[in-house]
This record gives C-alpha cells, structure tokens and sequence, in this order.
C-alpha cells in the first residue's frame, strides 16, 4: 500500500513562481482607435461640466436675487457637482495610473 503522505510528497510542485504581465499596444487591433474615443469622451465630459457649471451659477443668482433658498441651494449644489466632474474627467488617467502602481506592488 501506498502511503497518502508520500505519495503527495513525490508531486512535483506545478506553481509557476514568477508570472510577468503587463498591458500591451499589440494584444489587440483597434487599439489607437479605442484610445481616440476614449479621449473624445473625456473633451466631452469636460465641456458638459462648464456647461453644468454655467446652468448652475445661473440657478444660483436666480435663487439668490428672487429670495428662493431652495433653488440657490440647488444651484450651489450644481456648481460643486460640475466642478467635482472637471476634475474626475481631468485627473481620470492620473488615477487610473496611481492605481495600477498600487496594484503592481502588492
């Protein structure tokens, strides 16, 4: 009879040690065109947010001038929101960067 103990001791250890993975250019074709929309998105995410931007301080001053606290909270809402999404669009590949780094050492 074959002892369970030993028998598992003679396998060989499958486990690669070392898996080196990293993002490539060529994995896949289109990929420059993806990066082009990608790009596009952003301009457009950051002119939606000076547009918002320019709604909500409107909305601000009409509230403010006509006594109306609601609808001045509301507008100093919008400029926060808009002005928060300008800088998500902006610092997007910055975070994505500083992410991926803090992935990459753990």
């Amino acid at each position: 009879m074959i002892d369970l103990a030993s028998a598992l001791i003679q396998l060989p250890v499958l486990v690669p040690l070392d898996i080196n993975i990293s993002p490539n250019d060529s994995g896949l074709p289109g990929i420059s065109q993806l990066r082009t929309i990608v790009g596009a998105v952003m301009t457009i995410g950051l002119i939606l947010s000076v547009l918002a931007l320019i709604i909500s301080a409107i909305v601000w001053g009409f509230g403010a001038n006509s006594s109306n606290p609601h609808l001045a909270g509301r507008g100093k809402i919008g400029v926060l929101v808009s002005c928060g999404s300008a800088v998500i669009c902006g610092a997007a590949v910055t975070l994505i960067n500083f992410f991926w780094n803090v992935g990459q050492q753990v």
